[in-house]
């Protein structure tokens, strides 16, 4: 309990004990309150103090993909912007650029489900392999027809229906680049990824999207680098709370076994 708490409770304790039989019995609980509210905020102070120590020592990563074929085009600015808030809040990030070779789409062959990988052995096995060491996903896509990149939706619906189970509980966000519109509609196809999954969905202060035909003048749209810098002081701020959480004893919830109900028999 830090000095002045003391004061406070002990200054609020006696007066309240000295002048009980002179003063109303509302009075007598305020003064009691009062007295207990500064007790109790010395401690969560102290407590809050040794959490804050302990989580920082946990080194927490985050991986954004870039699903554009331009590797250092408008895709990767507005990333590299949200990378730039998380490693300013001591979060590790590395940004996993698709590449420019083609990404079947699934294949509905099931072999992953016995197999915990896709029979197609490519990125997207080995993208699964590196997110099991990652705390939190930022998936971002240019817009093409006012939809997410053909590479990136091919890689998405593979890589959560063989390993969904590797993101449940870990914080995802998905961020937009267009050059005039269609970014809506691509970010909430993007979003539909994490509530499925038991994914926290990171929020900003805005729909996470910027403007621009270029990089240079994605970083002119001053609202949209914003808004990627707020989505990534949240995507840092959720998982230490999700790491402090853990070490009070909170874990993730035990989830029932899944029950499909089909609207044709």
């Amino acid at each position: 309990m830090h000095s002045n708490e003391k004061i406070k409770t002990n200054y609020y304790t006696n007066k309240s004990m000295e002048n009980k039989n002179n003063i109303s019995r509302r009075d007598f609980i305020k003064y009691s309150s009062v007295a207990t509210v500064g007790l109790a905020a010395g401690v969560l102070s102290a407590t809050s103090c040794d959490n804050s120590n302990n989580i920082s020592n946990k080194n927490m990563k985050v991986l954004l993909v870039n699903g554009s074929p331009r590797e250092k085009g408008c895709t990767f600015t507005a990333l590299s912007e949200v990378a730039s808030e998380l490693e300013k809040n001591n979060v590790e990030t590395t940004i996993f650029w698709l590449g420019i070779q083609p990404i079947a789409s699934c294949r509905a062959c099931v072999f992953c489900k016995n197999n915990d990988k896709c029979v197609i052995d490519d990125n997207v096995n080995s993208f699964v392999e590196k997110a099991k060491q990652y705390d939190g996903f930022v998936f971002g896509s240019p817009v093409h027809y006012a939809s997410a990149s053909g590479a990136m939706t091919a890689f998405l619906d593979r890589l959560f229906y063989s390993n969904a189970k590797i993101f449940s509980g870990k914080p995802g966000a998905a961020v937009v680049s267009c050059r005039r519109a269609g970014s809506t509609a691509a970010l909430d196809q993007l979003n539909k990824y994490f509530p499925i999954n038991n994914m926290p969905q990171v929020p900003s202060q805005y729909w996470c999207m910027v403007h621009g035909n270029t990089p240079d003048e994605v970083k002119q749209d001053l609202e949209g680098l914003q808004i990627m810098r707020t989505l990534g002081m949240n995507m840092a701020w959720l998982l230490k709370c999700i790491e402090a959480g853990k070490k009070t004893g909170i874990e993730l919830p035990k989830y029932e076994e899944r029950q499909r109900t089909n609207f044709i028999r």
